[in-house]
C-alpha cells in the first residue's frame, strides 16, 4: 500500500509538471483598435506552446474577451474585446515582430519571445508595421517600424509622449529628460509601440 501512493504521488507530480514545461515563458501584449488591451509593458510569464494559447493565457490574466472561429485556413481570432474582424479589417499576431504564414495555434513560443496581437486593416500592400520601442541610453530611446517580414527600420518621424508631453523623433531617437510615466511611440499608419518605464 505504501509504494503505491508513493507511485501514485510521484505520477501526480509528475502530471503538474507536463504542462509548466510545454508553457513558454514570453511576453504577450495585445493593442486594439484604439487603445491597448493587455500588457503594453511587455511583462514575461508562462503563457503556453503557441501564440493561440498566448492570447488566451493573456485573456485570462487580462480578463478581456476573445473569439475563435473555425475556417478553411484552420483556428481564426476573429474577435478581441468589442472589434470583429470584418472585411479589409481584423486581428493578426506577430511573434518577434514577424507575421508568421501558419495560423496561431501552429507557431511554436519558446522562452523569450514577444508576441503582439493586434487590431489591422489591411490595404493594397498588407497590413500596417508595428512599433516597437528599446531604450538607448539613460532616458533615451529608439522606435523602429517593423513589417511583416520582421524587418525593421527608423520609425522616421515617431513621436513619443511621456508624462503628458509629446516628443518627435529623429530617425526613431529621441532623449526625453526626466520623467515618472511611460514612455510609447506613436507614428501615423502603425500601430502603437510597447511603453517603457
Amino acid at each position: 500500500m505504501h509504494r503505491s501512493l508513493l507511485t501514485l504521488a510521484a505520477l501526480a507530480v509528475a502530471l503538474l509538471l507536463v504542462p509548466a514545461a510545454l508553457a513558454a515563458r514570453v511576453s504577450v501584449r495585445v493593442e486594439g483598435k484604439t487603445q491597448s488591451i493587455f500588457s503594453a509593458l511587455e511583462t514575461r510569464f508562462e503563457a503556453g506552446g503557441n501564440a493561440l494559447e498566448a492570447l488566451d493565457t493573456a485573456s485570462l490574466r487580462g480578463e478581456f474577451y476573445y473569439h475563435v472561429t473555425e475556417s478553411s485556413f484552420g483556428r481564426y481570432v476573429d474577435q478581441v474585446g468589442r472589434y470583429p474582424a470584418g472585411g479589409s479589417t481584423g486581428w493578426v499576431f506577430k511573434v518577434n515582430g514577424a507575421s508568421p504564414p501558419v495560423g496561431a495555434d501552429k507557431v511554436e513560443l519558446k522562452d523569450g519571445d514577444r508576441v503582439l496581437w493586434y487590431w489591422a486593416t489591411f490595404g493594397p500592400t498588407g497590413g500596417p508595421p508595428t512599433l516597437l520601442l528599446t531604450r538607448t541610453g539613460r532616458n533615451c530611446y529608439r522606435a523602429v517600424s517593423e513589417n511583416d517580414a520582421g524587418t525593421d527600420r527608423a520609425a522616421n518621424g515617431a513621436v513619443l509622449t511621456v508624462d503628458g508631453r509629446r516628443m518627435r523623433t529623429r530617425a526613431g531617437r529621441a532623449c526625453v529628460g526626466r520623467h515618472r510615466g511611460l514612455v510609447r511611440a506613436t507614428l501615423t499608419g502603425t500601430v502603437r509601440s510597447n511603453a517603457l518605464r
